[in-house]
């Protein structure tokens, strides 16, 4: 596997950062970007750096970041180390925004996609067990599961609606070099 850049991207629920964690076991060298959000740490889901506004802002302002978005009411960074370890000729899973995709194809020459998705009923069902939205928030996140994918991108589609291994099956083949 060579330095390429792959961002996973999907719906709230889906399943990506358990996908993520399971190749991360599974692929030697395979290195997960460890996310910094202007959330606190105590918040739980996935492993990610918690701070505060005026930190991310100033680590905006120090070039900090390969990339930042803002999404849902917070800030991400995916932080500017993951350019050393792409150039060690690392793979890297990345859990991006949708909507920043451009950007980062922009930043991360030869980027693949992983868009891990899931049929509605699965979504809903995984969001209730999580236990952290509301009814109405349910239905929000699933009215935005939809959100289309830009053009233009090497995409690749992971069903993760059923068995684990069937979709790790498909995310572990996706993060092979393609053959010409």
């Amino acid at each position: 596997m060579s330095g390429r850049f792959f961002a996973v991207v999907g719906p709230s629920g889906v399943g990506k950062d358990t996908l993520m964690e399971a190749a991360a076991a599974r692929v030697p060298g395979l290195h997960l970007v460890r996310r910094v959000i202007t959330r606190p740490a105590s918040a739980g889901g996935e492993d990610f750096e918690g701070v505060s506004e005026a930190v991310f802002e100033a680590r905006v302002a120090e070039g900090a970041f390969a990339l930042h978005w803002q999404a849902h009411g917070l800030r991400y960074g995916v932080p500017a180390g993951v350019d050393a370890v792409l150039a060690e000729g690392r793979p890297v899973l990345c859990n991006l925004s949708r909507a920043v995709l451009p950007e980062a194809a922009e930043h991360f020459e030869g980027m693949r996609v992983l868009h891990i998705t899931a049929r509605p009923e699965v979504l809903a069902k995984r969001l209730a067990n999580r236990g952290r939205e509301s009814a109405a928030d349910i239905v929000r996140r699933l009215e935005r599961a939809g959100f289309p994918l830009p053009g233009g991108l090497d995409v690749c589609e992971i069903d993760n609606s059923g068995d684990l291994d069937a979709a790790m099956a498909q995310l572990l083949a996706a993060l092979q070099p393609v053959r010409a």
